[in-house]
């Protein structure tokens, strides 16, 4: 992209999906509607995906009864709202497949059920999308503690175990490999040249809290489209709640430990080389830096150094373990769930139909 960017052409039409599985989230469910409804660049329309919950399913069609999402008319229009029910296999990502499969935008946002986005957080979406080389955009997820403060001895290193961005990543406007699901676009036109998300990896496929679903996708669209470009901009902000479980270090360590599966399942799809580019530079260089930090701190008596400091040895630790036992399952076996029509182990299709007159 050039420092001055292409000229601007007409506002893309963004559909936003927000995937729901349980009724404790509700008033989560409702604050996040209420965000995409006030957005300063207006959402197309907001589809809510119920994963295989139908009375979950049957409370949002009677709580909306068909009415329009969003904050009041006062303040900014009504969205348009559509709730249905997966249409493939449980989890998150064939959730987040049926919202691309109905979704009438150019561009397809995601926001957790769990989160409330700023106002401008479409708008910075829609900006960088003027490139038609953007096939991507990430922002940044802040944090909410239920205990209201950040634990001493959770590393902003780590914060990715909770959904949110990490130290590490730089700041801007920036090219990646990858944006993170919680908080991120797509243009369609990417889904219909390579196929949804992978069914087998992510949230909801199994009993451990798996992720890597996202990367894997991103890294299929970088292979298929060379010139692609991929972003994260800060300034498109969301704030994630982080229930009081996810503030205790047996979490915390659990789920280091299934990042280290899941990077060892995108791994067998797209290659060491590609599938682990971004984690090198992070525990050569972000993680010993934030150790360093940590015991600085220890040394110099403020509160939690010591704490952070032996959290990201025991995550790094964690995450290590699962690779290694995740590479050890997986020797021989293919990966199913990732190709452009191939099904998934249930025979659920990833592939995300084309719509009409669009190039596949």
């Amino acid at each position: 992209m050039s420092a001055a960017g292409p000229a601007a052409g007409p506002a893309p039409r963004i559909s936003v999906v927000v995937c729901v599985h349980t009724q404790d989230r509700w008033d989560d469910i409702l604050a996040a509607v209420a965000s995409v409804g006030d957005q300063s660049h207006p959402a197309h329309e907001l589809l809510l995906i119920v994963d295989h919950h139908p009375a979950l399913l049957a409370r949002l069609r009677e709580h909306f009864r068909g009415a329009h999402a969003g904050a009041s008319a006062s303040r900014a229009p009504t969205t348009p709202l559509r709730i249905m029910a997966n249409s493939g296999p449980r989890g998150l990502s064939a959730g987040r497949n049926t919202g691309i499969a109905a979704a009438e935008g150019e561009i397809i946002a995601f926001l957790d059920d769990d989160a409330v986005a700023e106002r401008d957080w479409l708008r910075h979406f829609a900006a960088a999308y003027a490139d038609p080389a953007v096939m991507a955009v990430g922002g940044r997820t802040e944090p909410v503690w239920a205990s209201g403060r950040r634990p001493l001895w959770f590393p902003e290193e780590f914060d990715w175990v909770v959904g949110c961005t990490y130290r590490g990543l730089p700041p801007g406007r920036v090219r990646v490999r990858n944006v993170l699901g919680g908080n991120a676009s797509f243009r369609r036109a990417a889904f219909e040249r390579v196929g949804g998300f992978a069914v087998g990896i992510g949230r909801g496929a199994g009993r451990r809290p798996l992720g890597g679903e996202e990367t894997e996708l991103c890294i299929r669209i970088s292979r298929s489209l060379p010139d692609a470009v991929l972003l994260i901009d800060d300034r498109s902000v969301i704030h994630h709640r982080v229930p009081a479980g996810r503030e205790r270090f047996g979490y915390f360590r659990s789920r280091a430990y299934a990042e280290g599966l899941s990077k060892a399942v995108v791994t067998r799809s797209v290659g060491a080389r590609d599938g682990l580019s971004a984690e090198r530079r992070y525990t050569t260089r972000v993680l010993p830096v934030g150790v360093l930090r940590g015991v600085r701190d220890a040394l110099l008596r403020r509160p939690g150094g010591a704490g952070r400091a032996g959290a990201i040895v025991a995550g790094v630790a964690a995450a290590a373990a699962g690779y290694a036992w995740g590479t050890a399952l997986s020797r021989g076996k293919p990966l199913r769930g990732t190709g452009v029509g191939e099904p998934a182990d249930d025979g659920a299709p990833v592939a995300v139909p084309a719509r009409e007159g669009a190039a596949a």
